[in-house]
């Protein structure tokens, strides 16, 4: 730990003697100048009383060192006038604040938080002040059941974030369940959230528990919550209101203690206004609301994702060595419309496919996403084997007409499916097949 202030300010000395009565190492600098000679690899927690910088000062400082040690959290210690001051800190990356006057039971309060923020991050890779931002405001709406409700692009980690809210609140002994409202058949859907008894219907041949059940003392992620169909948005925000689930074909209401995650990569004021989704479900979802920022709007986190794959699917091998210079230049260059998932895909692949022991550029296959609108190129096939070029010919052309119809309802994938004939489930999953044939997907 290390403690930036002088020792006049209010406050200095309880800090300084309860995080040595919590067996912390304690290093005490007068301003973050002096930080310079310390190797801060070590420390975790940077504890900043503002009281004496200027504010251009102590921003300046503060990103200088979140920059310079990203894995550190800064906490500002600030006096009640002074919140506008860590409110203003907290923009630039800063994970918490502790109000003073204080006591030492805060203090070990916010060590714990800390602790278990550090518990669960994983593999939540935090860089951009944007991403750090999202980590301290998940830290706040973790400490509450009320629901809350994660919004982004395809592929910005929608899930993951999930899991660290759950981690942070409930530890891993807590059960973690999520479903899919897009992927599961609507005659299954509800079975699967609420349970049912036997004999609910025909095939019931015994009872099951639901979802809902099956997450209690827990967190439930109810992922794609924008593609649930009307008819279940209304038992769902039954459920929600009372707190209690009653099996299919049942009688007894079961009470339920359930953090509940919505995430969805679609509008719901635009689908409310479409009455695709109902306005009062949206507004028991949307207390707590959560944005992920997409990858190409922080480029500070996207060599460290890029490391932190290399090192999960090349553990034998030295991570931060691996990419050429050229390469990290061409991974950020590149405007990932996948966002996160984009990225793990291209360097997984990178690993698979490189032709010597570092990655090239060229071994990211980012040359034909540069202009993810352009229209699509048939790759070259042997003049010789005519079926099998006809037969990539027609596949590619579909392909563009699809990404033609989708663009020209501005990225309005339900209207899209509409008009291509077939189910926008049916759309994301020929968009996901694209995908996987290395196609880059426009931002729509």
């Amino acid at each position: 730990m290390i403690v930036v202030g002088h020792s006049q300010n209010k406050g200095y000395s309880i800090l300084v003697d309860c995080l040595s009565e919590q067996h912390c190492a304690v290093a005490c600098v007068e301003s973050c100048a002096q930080l310079q000679g310390y190797s801060l690899s070590q420390a975790t927690l940077v504890f900043m009383f503002v009281s004496g910088f200027s504010g251009h000062v102590l921003n300046a400082e503060t990103e200088n060192l979140i920059r310079r040690a990203p894995h550190i959290s800064v906490i500002p210690v600030v006096e009640y006038a002074e919140q506008d001051r860590a409110t203003a800190l907290l923009e630039r990356g800063c994970v918490d604040y502790l109000l003073a006057p204080f006591s030492a039971a805060q203090i070990t309060a916010l060590l714990q938080r800390q602790a278990a923020a550090v518990s669960a991050q994983e593999s939540f890779v935090s860089r951009s002040p944007a991403a750090r931002r999202l980590l301290a405001m998940a830290q706040r709406v973790a400490v509450t059941r009320a629901p809350i409700l994660i919004t982004g692009e395809t592929g910005t980690g929608k899930e993951m974030m999930a899991r660290y809210i759950h981690r942070f609140a409930s530890g891993d002994n807590a059960p973690f369940v999520a479903v899919n409202c897009a992927a599961i058949p609507e005659q299954m859907l509800e079975s699967l959230l609420f349970g049912h008894e036997r004999g609910a219907f025909t095939g019931a041949v015994t009872a099951q528990c639901g979802k809902f059940e099956l997450a209690n003392g827990g967190t439930l992620l109810l992922d794609e919550i924008g593609e649930l169909p009307l008819g279940l948005q209304a038992k769902l925000l039954r459920v929600l209101q009372e707190q209690r689930v009653e099996r299919l074909g049942g009688h007894k209401e079961i009470a339920l203690d359930v953090r509940i995650i919505a995430a969805t990569n679609r509008d719901l004021s635009e689908e409310v206004a479409q009455g695709r989704f109902r306005s009062d479900l949206m507004f028991r979802l949307d207390v707590l609301p959560l944005h992920i920022t997409p990858l190409r709007e922080r480029q500070e986190d996207v060599l460290a994702l890029a490391q932190r794959f290399i090192a999960r699917y090349a553990p034998q091998e030295a991570a931060d060595g691996l990419l050429t210079d050229e390469a990290c230049q061409a991974l950020l260059q590149h405007d990932w419309p996948g966002n996160v998932r984009e990225l793990e895909n291209t360097l997984q692949r990178a690993l698979v496919l490189r032709r010597g022991l570092f990655i090239q550029p060229q071994d990211l296959g980012l040359t034909a996403c540069a202009a993810p609108c352009s229209p699509l190129q048939t790759p070259g096939m042997d003049a010789g084997d005519g079926k099998a070029a006809l037969r990539a010919t027609g596949k590619w052309a579909e392909y563009q007409h699809v990404l033609d119809t989708i663009r020209k309802f501005d990225g309005h994938k339900s209207k899209a499916a509409q008009s291509l004939g077939m189910t926008p489930r049916a759309l994301r999953y020929r968009l996901s097949a694209m995908r996987e044939q290395g196609i880059a997907m426009p931002a729509f």
